[in-house]
């Protein structure tokens, strides 16, 4: 709901109080009767900062830094706003000069029970009283407002933040009321690891795919070899290509895809070699080669420049799963319900168990158990490999229609199991400990045990008649202890499950992962991304004019990052690269205009941008004065020019050496008094001073918690945040969006 201008909004149930507004000096004495004399204004100690807007204004916020997370009080003052312009202030998302302040935390607060914004508006204005608090002379304002790290749509944590003051609903295009000063939260402090990232946050780990192999036919199951570092797939044909015979076992360079061997020829039932695809993978052998299964009945291995495969062929039903044995030269089996141990050699038995149903398993070796999966029947069974009998039955929920995959995570003893659109994950007890659930068929997972990471390929199911398809998979990556999300996800276009279920590889460590598309014929390789992750963050620095500056920062990321020193003159509300500044560490000889210059580093890679907090250089006189006109250090390369006026009242340079710390064209400051560096310590972030000729001038922002003023904590209906041009309402029962 929009407010028609000179109606105030109202809430469901609250009714309008017509003809009546409550003026500030009667809110004021209200508050006052109800605030004790000396109440703190925040609990963090931190000193206050201020800020100057493009019109003038000057923004004091009580504390910065160390803020609590759950919770913290701030006193915000201004003065010299318009008094024909209302504003909102609050706690928003910064997105940098000229671009809106948003989201925010706090909306239009229906119940009067929100101090999270406060709205400020001229005096005179239809919505002063009930909803907002006036201007005091000269657009001045003092008021109170309760933020914390996290809420509606903004979290501190991954994005930088400040509060601020914007103009109300009513010019939500309007820049010029913008001013920004920076907050941090506990955990997120100034030369802390982390960063603020700008586009995804600091240390955002996705996935990009890098090639496409299309030399292994219509790949069916993956497997990189732990010694030879060789890429084996199993393949078999693609049905367009009917004139070509593309079966067989591949040996793939994992690095760009070329076939170093294929093995095309395996023994059949009566032990002459025909031409055989590779469904299944069973594992590696050692130092080169792997175990396979080839249809039907098949068991093989085979090594790279090998001409064919040796193998057995077994007696029974189709191979419907296949895993390393429990002795060397020895395979575990599953021929429909039937679990058996074969040796590779003969293709004897050597122990045979025939469970209640099921056709998948998967072998924790480690723990000495197999989990065979009978969806069918909605049961996870576990045999013990010591007796190879059944020791305990858990249900599968949900297993009525599309079986997937069966897993172990050899870090944990998980047993993953797809279904559906899910993936249901028991601890290695049988206990149920979590369900993950994708907009596509989970078809394979696999595991980075050192990393704590379990990646899984989600296939869509190509019925383009069904809503719910769209013929792109997903890859996603879970933390495998807290199941949280460990990487973006990423879209696997085309992959889809109508010629065959994708599987995947991973490169320990997870550097590389590697994921089929049967359907397209094709074997996708991936590498791992992250974004700028800060390791060494600066922190302010107090020197005298004269003295050499050495700010350092440092991240990691991948690609590497590189890194830019940026610069602003005016408390954080621009921002320009330095030139030349492109290394960890900025030096620089510290001028007395540089005096509350705050600088940052910014990281940036393929994936994100990331920055460090801002911190402030305080410069104070050296010894027997600073003469100016001198050049600048490389901390500003931008060219000043000395003020003409020595009472640096524009908020230009006024002591003739150039503020920006480049070459300064002035001669002493003219006007300023022979040879005094007239205003040179005024504001800290305006650049100009406050004091006149006299040279002594006022640092911005001093301790307001020791002016013995008590804060006035004004309750007002409604905020009244606003995102473009709509008025977003704070609902009774949820809450929503403060700015947009």
């Amino acid at each position: 709901m929009t407010p028609t201008p000179g109606t105030p909004p109202t809430g469901p149930g609250r009714p309008r109080r017509p003809g009546r507004r409550l003026g500030a000096a009667a809110v004021a004495a209200l508050l006052l009767a109800a605030v004790p004399a000396g109440a703190a204004v925040s609990a963090d100690a931190a000193t206050p900062k201020s800020a100057t807007g493009p019109q003038g204004q000057k923004l004091t916020v009580s504390a910065t830094t160390g803020l609590d997370p759950a919770g913290a009080k701030i006193r915000v003052t201004g003065e010299g706003y318009g008094t024909t312009s209302g504003i909102y202030v609050a706690l928003c998302k910064d997105n940098g000069a000229n671009r809106v302040p948003s989201p925010c935390l706090g909306g239009a607060d229906m119940s009067g029970g929100s101090k999270n914004s406060q709205w400020i508006v001229p005096k005179g204005d239809p919505y002063e009283g009930e909803l907002a608090l006036p201007f005091g002379p000269g657009g001045t304002f003092d008021v109170e407002i309760e933020i914390r790290s996290e809420g509606d749509g903004l979290d501190c944590a991954d994005v930088p933040c400040s509060v601020v003051t914007r103009a109300d609903h009513r010019a939500s295009g309007d820049r010029t009321q913008d001013v920004r000063i920076p907050v941090t939260f506990a955990g997120r402090e100034p030369g802390e690891p982390g960063g603020e990232g700008v586009d995804v946050p600091a240390g955002t780990v996705s996935y990009k795919p890098v090639a496409d192999f299309t030399s292994a036919g219509k790949p069916l199951d993956l497997l990189l070899h732990p010694d030879s570092k060789k890429l084996y797939v199993g393949a078999d044909n693609i049905p367009d290509t009917a004139d070509t015979d593309e079966r067989g076992l591949y040996v793939l360079n994992p690095e760009d895809g070329k076939a170093e061997s294929r093995i095309t020829d395996a023994p059949g039932s009566t032990g002459a070699l025909r031409a055989s695809a590779a469904a299944r993978i069973s594992g590696p052998l050692p130092g080169d080669g792997v175990v396979y299964n080839y249809p039907l009945r098949g068991v093989g291995s085979a090594k790279a420049g090998d001409t064919a495969a040796t193998g057995v062929w077994l007696a029974g039903s189709t191979i419907t799963d296949i895993a390393p044995g429990t002795a060397p030269g020895t395979v575990l089996v599953a021929q429909g319900a039937k679990l058996s141990e074969i040796e590779r050699a003969t293709g004897t038995a050597t122990r045979s168990l025939t469970l209640p149903g099921g056709t998948q398993f998967a072998a924790d070796h480690a723990r000495g158990a197999v989990w065979f999966s009978d969806f069918a029947a909605g049961k996870l069974h576990r045999v013990d490999l010591a007796s190879f009998a059944v020791t305990a039955s858990v249900d599968l929920p949900g297993t009525d229609s599309i079986a997937g995959f069966t897993e172990v995570d050899p870090a944990s003893g998980a047993v993953w199991v797809g279904v559906n659109r899910s993936v249901l994950v028991f601890d290695a007890t049988g206990k149920p400990v979590k369900t993950l659930v994708g907009k596509d068929l989970a078809r394979d997972a696999a595991f980075d045990a050192a990393g704590g990471r379990a990646f899984v390929a989600w296939q869509d199911g190509g019925d383009l008649s069904d809503p719910a398809n769209d013929n792109n998979g997903t890859l996603t990556v879970y933390d495998s202890t807290d199941f949280t999300p460990a990487a973006k996800d990423l879209s696997l276009p085309g992959n889809q499950t109508q010629l065959g279920a994708a599987s995947l590889a991973v490169e320990p460590g997870g550097a590389t992962v590697f994921v089929t598309s049967p359907a397209e014929g094709k074997v996708t390789r991936l590498t791992r991304q992250v974004s700028p992750l800060v390791t060494q963050a600066p922190a302010d620095r107090s020197v005298r004019a004269g003295e050499e500056v050495a700010l350092t920062a440092r991240a990691e990321g991948t690609p590497e990052p590189s890194v830019r020193w940026q610069v602003s003159t005016d408390g954080s509300q621009t921002w320009r690269e330095l030139d030349g500044a492109t290394e960890p560490v900025l030096t620089f000889t510290a001028k007395s205009a540089q005096d509350g210059y705050r600088y940052r580093a910014e990281f940036r890679n393929d994936v994100g941008t990331t920055r460090t907090a801002p911190v402030t250089l305080t410069v104070t006189e050296a010894t027997g004065g600073d003469t100016g006109g001198g050049n600048g250090g490389s901390g500003d390369t931008t060219t000043g020019g000395a003020a003409t006026g020595g009472d640096g009242s524009t908020g230009g340079d006024s002591d003739g050496d150039g503020s920006d710390g480049g070459t300064s064209t002035g001669a002493s400051g003219s006007s300023g008094g022979s040879g005094s560096s007239a205003g040179s310590s005024g504001s800290t972030v305006g650049g100009g001073s406050v004091g006149g000729n006299t040279g002594a001038g006022t640092t911005s922002g001093g301790s307001l918690a020791a002016t013995g003023i008590t804060v006035i904590s004004v309750t007002l209906l409604a905020a009244a945040l606003l995102g473009g041009g709509l008025l977003i309402h704070r609902r009774a029962r949820r809450r929503t969006s403060g700015l947009a």
